[in-house]
């Protein structure tokens, strides 16, 4: 396994991890475009790749401007080995290098997604949209869930 920033050549991959899940889905995918994650990966904020011999199997993108996580994604195939808290890690130590401001990010009830964050020491504080949890990370919670992992 290899983890290194994403680029925005690395989009159609992307876009096939995000078009791949069992949760989460979006409702609707043309909002998503390929234009959008070129904003986020180099104006916004910054994403980051894992690849299994030359193959993007996950992804984690953060937007510093709204102080959220815009995406952390894997081929179904691949969850349950410790990708995505790798790529989660990665992503939240660059975000808290850059700004201490607290973070956000919404994702459905009921999902694996859900107990992830719950297990990373994310808090819950509301709802987001119409219906998705949202959770927030302080820099202090990361920082002691950092040390207790």
């Amino acid at each position: 396994m290899r983890y290194r920033e994403a680029t925005t050549s690395d989009i159609p991959q992307l876009q096939i991890i995000r078009h791949s899940v069992k949760e989460n889905i979006l409702s609707d995918p043309t909002l998503v475009t390929d234009e959008l994650c070129a904003l986020y990966l180099t104006e916004r904020g910054k994403g980051w790749v894992c690849e299994v011999d030359g193959k993007i199997v996950g992804f984690s993108i953060v937007d510093l401007q709204e102080h959220n996580v815009w995406a952390l994604f894997l081929l179904p195939e691949f969850e349950g080995q410790g990708i995505g808290k790798q790529l989660h890690h990665i992503m939240l130590d660059w975000y808290f290098r850059q700004t201490k401001d607290t973070l956000w990010l919404g994702t459905d009830p009921g999902t694996r997604a859900e107990q992830f964050y719950r297990r990373h020491g994310w808090k819950e504080i509301g709802i987001h949209g119409r219906s998705e949890i949202k959770f927030e990370m302080r820099y202090e919670n990361w920082k002691a869930a950092k040390n207790n992992q």
